[in-house]
Formats: C-alpha cells, sequence, structure tokens
C-alpha cells in the first residue's frame, strides 16, 4: 500500500519535471528584409516574366515535436516590383491587383504536412483581390536553427505553387499573356 501511495505521489511530480522538455508550438515574426513573395508567367510566349512584392509581414508557428505548424502571411500588395515603375502601376490596375480596392493579399495555413522533422507541404487558403481560393505549396527547402548574427532562434524556406490568375479576377489577356502564374516564395522568420 505504501508502494501505491508513493507511485501515486511520484506520477504527477514526475510529469510536472518532464513538462519543460515537452516542446510548444514556437511563433516566429516574418522577416521583411529577407521574406519575398515572387511570380512569374509567360509573357507573349516570348519569355517568362518574374517579378516581386517587397512588403510582407506575418507570423509562422512551428513545433518541431509534435510535427504542426501553420502560416499567417499579409502581402502589401501596392509593393508589387516588376523592375519598372511604370508596369508596377499598370499590375496595381483594376484589370490585374486592383490595389486601390484591394491592398492586401493574405494566406492562412489550414494544414502542414511533414515528412520527417521538415514540413514538406502547406495547405491554406489565398486571398487576392477579394477572393479565397485554396492553394497548396510544396516546401523546396526548410531550416530551423540558430540564427548565426541574430543570437535567436529562426526559419527559413522556400516553397512553390502555381495558381491561375483568372481564378482571381485578374485574366485580362489571357491566353497571350500566361494564365498560369507560378508563384515562389521565400520567407525567414526570428523566434519571438
Amino acid at each position: 500500500m505504501k508502494m501505491l501511495t508513493r507511485i501515486a505521489l511520484a506520477t504527477p511530480l514526475a510529469i510536472a519535471l518532464a513538462a519543460p522538455a515537452l516542446a510548444a508550438p514556437e511563433t516566429y515574426a516574418i522577416d521583411g528584409s529577407h521574406t519575398f513573395p515572387r511570380f512569374s508567367y509567360n509573357h507573349l510566349g516570348f519569355s517568362k516574366q518574374l517579378s516581386r512584392f517587397n512588403k510582407t509581414t506575418g507570423t509562422v508557428t512551428f513545433d518541431k515535436a509534435a510535427k504542426t505548424g501553420s502560416v499567417d502571411v499579409t502581402i502589401d500588395t501596392t509593393s508589387v516590383d516588376t523592375g519598372f515603375p511604370t508596369f508596377d502601376e499598370h499590375i496595381q490596375g483594376a484589370d490585374f491587383l486592383d490595389t486601390a480596392q484591394f491592398p492586401t493579399a493574405t494566406f492562412k495555413s489550414t494544414s502542414v504536412r511533414f515528412e520527417g522533422d521538415k514540413p514538406v507541404e502547406v495547405v491554406g487558403n489565398l486571398t487576392l483581390k477579394g477572393v479565397t481560393k485554396p492553394v497548396t505549396l510544396t516546401v523546396t527547402s526548410f531550416q530551423a536553427i540558430p540564427h548565426p548574427m541574430l543570437k535567436k532562434d529562426a526559419l527559413g524556406a522556400n516553397a512553390t505553387a502555381v495558381i491561375k490568375r483568372s481564378d482571381f479576377g485578374a485574366g485580362k489577356y489571357v491566353p497571350y499573356v500566361g494564365d498560369e502564374v507560378t508563384l515562389d516564395i521565400a520567407i525567414e522568420a526570428i523566434k519571438q
């Protein structure tokens, strides 16, 4: 009986002592100076054009032990950068991004699939130009380590997806200018 009493008293203590060893989700703030959603498309069959957005904010939640995570990103669509200011204005117009009415785009994950310790797929909802559609991002690289310069935990990834711009009410000049747009996202985030 004394042995059962000791075990009964020791079990909650052992659980309490082990709790810090269990991982918990950690929140990382997106580093806007190293996070750039890029997009490319076929331009009249002549070339593949590549542009990016210069302002991105949001958070990534990551729990390595539980193999879970989430992503919540906001892109300032007025920060589109084609490399040519006149074309930036054109892309911001009503036929494409309509930034006067929709100055941001968002991506909110609904699930993250892991292989081993690393995420390989992020499924979520992309809202662009007021239209929300499911998008699956394929993670092509991922790293979660202490940042060598900031001396804080950090993570980084690259991910890709293909969407149709016509699905988001931005199909002007299809099929001459490609409907399929390849998203290529470089993201870095610092633990809070």
